[in-house]
């Protein structure tokens, strides 16, 4: 059998356009040497079983093509990366022919003349939303040659039910488990996404995932904390830097649990956020920030359920979770005198048992730690307060924040008067800043009064209910 081939010589100014045409055009070829390969196994199978003519006696003599090693693309790493066997390989390519080129499976449309209805050893389920044939699990098996050899049909069996690695790594997708040979061959819409952009799988807000992903323009530089403080954030980077060292290669699996748990707390506007997010970038992984409004619910079971969904999408993936103002879901437990405090302490214990299980970090973000229930402090690897900037943080903030941009017509040392006088937050300050820059844009330079500045602060007092001076 013949694949096609290519080769692709890389220089530095190869531009990101062209990069990703190459990425594109080494898919299609890896894929198009996928479907001819299934195509003649689809064939040689129904030969083998018809009793017709074939050069083959067994379809694992038709071996699959190689991964081009030019091909950098999703589908080629998914190959790679889980070393799929004989069977895996047939079992992706089939979910995947279905959208690629269905006309492929239409020899298993055939009819059985004397029984004049399908042939049931051939699988397949029906789709109302889809024309043509929609390939199960059974589908597979028959190609392996599991229609009269009960021996290959229990194989197939075992590699489903317990050795899968497309289910248990959330490739394909099934409605029930364990899964039955009667399961459509369903590609997740992870992996779907991962094939078709070749791009990071990053799920979309909805009522299933009810997160966004939080990015920053900033760096660690931007972030200005005491160095007590950034040395605690800059130990939790370290752990996702190299928890794979630790946990596997020095096999400190046994005695360290995966993941990582982290509570922030401190006064709004402090960085909380933004220091959650720039762990994210710091190791290249997205950073979802929770919505519990859309979690948390007032009927018996549906928060568990609504907290479940979000851990299964999320596992195995590496990904941040942060919990904004957690007190609605972590708040300390209460006496069972009701059934309702009996179902609120089940969601907590439920919700423990999940971050404990989850391979990846968990931030709790709570303006008070006072708030936070005892019996997840004690789970935390590390707790890391936010206080209000004092002085010498305000004066770096305030410089970082004016003197990059703007002029300050009475003098950039206004600015450390200010820093002394004003105790503000690092996100009251932004607040401010957006407030001159309007000023700014209106006059069409770039300079801020002092003015300005002081009319900003006012409003950010009156906000808070502080007096200002």
């Amino acid at each position: 059998m013949e694949y096609r081939t290519i080769k692709i010589k890389l220089d530095g100014k190869t531009s990101r356009n062209n990069m990703e045409s190459l990425i594109n055009k080494n898919t299609q070829i890896t894929l198009q040497n996928d479907i001819v390969w299934l195509e003649a196994v689809i064939e040689t199978a129904l030969a083998l079983y018809f009793n017709n003519e074939s050069e083959y006696k067994s379809i694992k003599q038709l071996t699959p093509p190689e991964i081009l090693e030019e091909d950098k693309s999703g589908y080629a790493q998914i190959l790679r990366r889980h070393h799929l066997i004989f069977e895996e390989r047939l079992m992706l390519i089939m979910a995947l022919i279905r959208h690629l080129k269905p006309q492929s499976l239409d020899l298993f449309l055939i009819k059985n003349k004397s029984l004049n209805t399908e042939f049931s050893e051939f699988g397949g389920a029906k789709d109302e939303k889809q024309y043509g044939f929609v390939p199960t699990l059974e589908t597979v098996c028959f190609l392996l040659g599991g229609a009269d050899d009960i021996e290959i049909r229990m194989e197939f069996m075992k590699i489903v039910y317990e050795h899968n690695n497309l289910y248990k790594e959330g490739i394909l997708e099934a409605k029930k488990y364990p899964v039955a040979l009667n399961e459509s061959l369903q590609l997740s819409e992870e992996y779907t996404g991962i094939i078709i952009t070749n791009k990071k799988y990053v799920p979309q807000y909805n009522s299933k995932f009810p997160a966004e992903e939080i990015t920053t323009k900033m760096d660690w530089d931007d972030l200005v904390l005491e160095t007590r403080i950034k040395n605690q954030l800059i130990e939790v980077k370290q752990w996702l830097e190299h928890s794979d060292l630790i946990l596997n290669q020095w096999k400190l699996d046994k005695t360290l649990k995966p993941g990582y748990r982290v509570l922030f707390y401190g006064p709004p506007g402090t960085g909380k956020t933004l220091a959650a997010t720039l762990l994210g970038k710091a190791i290249d992984t997205p950073v979802f920030r929770i919505d519990l409004s859309m979690i948390v619910s007032k009927y018996i079971g549906e928060t568990e359920k609504n907290l479940g969904r979000l851990f299964d999408i999320a596992s195995s993936k590496g990904w941040i979770l942060f919990f904004d103002e957690a007190d609605a879901l972590f708040s300390k437990r209460t006496d069972t005198n009701t059934s309702n405090d009996r179902h609120a302490n089940q969601e907590v214990a439920y919700l423990l048992q999940r971050i404990e299980g989850f391979d990846g970090l968990v931030v709790l973000a709570t303006n008070l730690q006072t708030n936070i229930d005892e019996a997840f402090l004690r789970r935390f690897q590390n707790t890391i307060n936010f206080p209000k900037p004092k002085y010498k943080e305000r004066k770096i903030l305030w410089e970082n924040l004016v003197s990059r941009v703007f002029e300050v017509e009475e003098g950039q040392e206004v600015l450390d008067t200010i820093a002394k006088d004003y105790e503000l937050s690092g996100g009251e300050m932004i607040n401010v800043l957006r407030y001159c820059a309007i000023k700014a844009a209106n006059k069409g330079e770039k300079k801020i009064s002092f003015t300005n500045i002081m009319t900003g602060i006012k409003r950010e007092y009156q906000k808070s209910n502080k007096t200002f001076n």
